[in-house]
């Protein structure tokens, strides 16, 4: 069996800088979790002293803070700068642009369209910084029912597809006097993206090794189950099943933004053990 990985795939621009950030500061908290992986997470724990809080109000005697890769809320960041301690941003520079982009537009007096899922932080955070209206949809149809306003900005979740953000834009177009379109889809986005697409196509089993949690990791399983029906996602080796590999000619194997190629490179060994 032939074990291909995508053309692109794994730790992307922001997660490296935000990792490398961790293990140079050592023995402080993040603001959440730092990135979507939770053995990354275990390792920054264990090997740097780097623990995990769920929110600000989590904060104790702690003397560094790190804010996660998907940012928080401008609220939350004025709270944690009254306090007494040292504030490191790890925010992904892709998700500061359509923080600052609706803080600006906002300011303008735009109301603003965020094409991604409310419940995720890198949209919470986001959406903090919009004083005028936000709209949070997941789709064109979630706006038909809207009375919009004559002035509207649009922007997306750093890992939504692009063809999907397009279909949201089109749509305001055709009913909005001005609308401002900034494409805020992250470049690592897209390459994973159409790497997975191409593998999957000549693959008759695909592994895509990510955080569950992690939204662009998801996305590559989705793209990889609409070309190839075995496709599995997985956060570890130890999820492998050695029937998912049987009389299968090839592999593809595609990771999430947020996946060290230490965990890749265990995946790889575990499933050679199958097939050797």
């Amino acid at each position: 069996m032939i074990i291909e990985l995508a053309k692109n795939y794994g730790f992307c621009f922001g997660v490296k800088r935000a990792i490398k950030k961790a293990e140079q500061i050592k023995d402080a908290a993040t603001i959440g979790p730092l990135i979507h992986n939770n053995e990354e997470i275990l390792r920054l724990q264990k090997d740097f002293n780097v623990k995990t809080l769920e929110n600000i109000n989590a904060l104790n005697d702690e003397k560094k803070a790190i804010i996660r890769t998907h940012g928080i809320t401008k609220q939350d960041l004025a709270d944690l700068k009254k306090r007494n301690i040292e504030i490191f941003d790890a925010t992904c520079p892709f998700v500061t642009k359509p923080q600052q982009i609706c803080e600006r537009m906002s300011d303008e007096g735009y109301e603003v369209v965020i094409f991604g899922d409310e419940n995720h932080p890198e949209v919470k955070g986001v959406k903090s910084y919009v004083s005028t209206k936000a709209y949070v949809v997941l789709s064109k149809k979630e706006l038909e029912n809207i009375k919009l306003p004559n002035k509207i900005a649009v922007v997306s979740q750093t890992t939504k597809k692009p063809e999907h953000f397009m279909e949201i834009v089109n749509f305001l177009i055709l009913r909005v006097k001005e609308v401002r379109v900034f494409n805020t889809i992250c470049d690592a986005t897209f390459k994973n993206q159409d790497a997975i697409k191409e593998l999957s196509v000549k693959s008759d089993v695909v592994i895509v090794v990510g955080g569950k949690n992690s939204a662009n990791t998801k996305q590559l399983f989705l793209i990889a189950k609409m070309h190839c029906e075995d496709s599995y996602l997985i956060e570890t080796e130890e999820e492998l099943k050695k029937e998912w590999f049987l009389n299968k000619k090839h592999c593809g194997i595609s990771a999430g933004a947020s996946t060290p190629d230490w965990i890749i490179n265990k995946v790889i060994a575990k499933i050679k053990t199958f097939v050797d």
